[in-house]
């Protein structure tokens, strides 16, 4: 029996945020065939103009089944047969479920997923198996739009256990998603036991306090960092920081440029975030009375950066790396 993915009943965005394990593998009812069709009895005719319209609607009819309102048709495109409605055959365009089934496949393909079968539960929807190995329950249309290259798949197990990686990294446990329904938004618990609710985006830089325990950048283990920047014209740039993060503060806060490549040449650990703050106040004020020429004008990143001051010409490199090491040597504060 195959297991997929149930969506919600409603709404759009119809697949659970965050499914239970097992709610990932439900058994569900798969299939592709076509219903079972009876014979009709005896003596009851298929008319000339019936086949008419069969043959210009692409199909032949075979035979009448059930009762005096069914029909067999072949499909003159892939040869096999189905049972049809006579009203639907003489007043619509009769689709094959073959080449339906056909197309799907070709689509699921296409989409760089397996095609396992329909989702009996709702007609909208097939049961796929993604490139990971989970089954996931997707609609058609979708899959389509999927090979078509205007969207991508996504497993929601992977997804979901992403996140929960993504949060205990910060030393926090992904609960569930935001009570309030908000989808940028899920449902934490710290290490110190407070539960929270904080943006995801925020997780994943690091951008939030705990407002149990009251840690956040004041009272946090910080660093003072020392970056690079080579920008796609001009000479390259210094920036002396402090931040709890620097990969985070790198990557997400300080490029603004797609072009700008940002590399940390070092980062000193420091006790709190608010002696980090002293500390990186102390070496600026020396750098500017030091070496007022080395201060880039901020007209010369703008766009670039997402900072307005404190970025020096790189002949300040070893200069401000000394500073990080004696700062790295001294001895801790009782």
């Amino acid at each position: 029996m195959l297991s997929a993915t149930r969506p919600a009943p409603s709404g759009r965005g119809r697949d659970r945020l965050f499914p239970e394990v097992s709610d990932l593998h439900i058994p569900q009812n798969i299939s592709t065939d076509t219903p079972h069709a009876r014979p009709v009895p005896l003596g009851l005719p298929v008319h000339a103009h019936w086949r008419a319209a069969a043959e210009a609607k692409g199909f032949e009819i075979t035979g009448r089944v059930d009762d005096r309102y069914h029909l067999m048709l072949r499909c003159a495109a892939c040869g096999t047969e189905h049972r049809s409605k006579l009203y639907v055959l003489m007043n619509s365009q009769p689709r094959c479920p073959n080449c339906i089934e056909a197309r799907w496949r070709e689509e699921a393909t296409a989409a760089g997923l397996v095609w396992l079968g329909r989702d009996q539960e709702n007609r909208h929807y097939g049961v796929y198996q993604a490139p990971c190995g989970h089954r996931l329950l997707r609609q058609f249309e979708l899959v389509k739009r999927i090979a078509s290259g205007e969207c991508a798949h996504r497993c929601d197990l992977c997804h979901h256990r992403k996140e929960e990686a993504e949060a205990e990294a910060r030393g926090w446990t992904l609960l569930a998603a935001s009570h309030d329904g908000a989808p940028g938004y899920r449902s934490y618990r710290h290490g110190c036991g407070h539960v929270q609710r904080i943006a995801r985006g925020n997780m994943q830089t690091g951008r939030f306090n705990c407002e149990g325990c009251g840690e956040g950048w004041s009272t946090a283990p910080s660093h003072i960092y020392c970056m690079r920047f080579e920008l796609p014209q001009g000479a390259p740039m210094i920036k002396l920081g402090f931040s709890r993060d620097p990969q985070s503060r790198l990557h997400h806060q300080l490029l603004r440029d797609a072009g700008v490549c940002g590399t940390i040449l070092r980062a000193v650990d420091v006790e709190t975030g608010r002696e980090a703050q002293r500390t990186e106040k102390r070496l600026h004020g020396l750098l500017k009375r030091r070496y007022p020429e080395e201060i880039i004008p901020p007209e010369q990143y703008q766009g670039l950066l997402r900072v307005r001051s404190e970025i020096y010409s790189a002949a300040l490199e070893p200069v401000i790396l000394g500073m990080l090491d004696e700062i790295a040597a001294a001895p801790p504060r009782d």
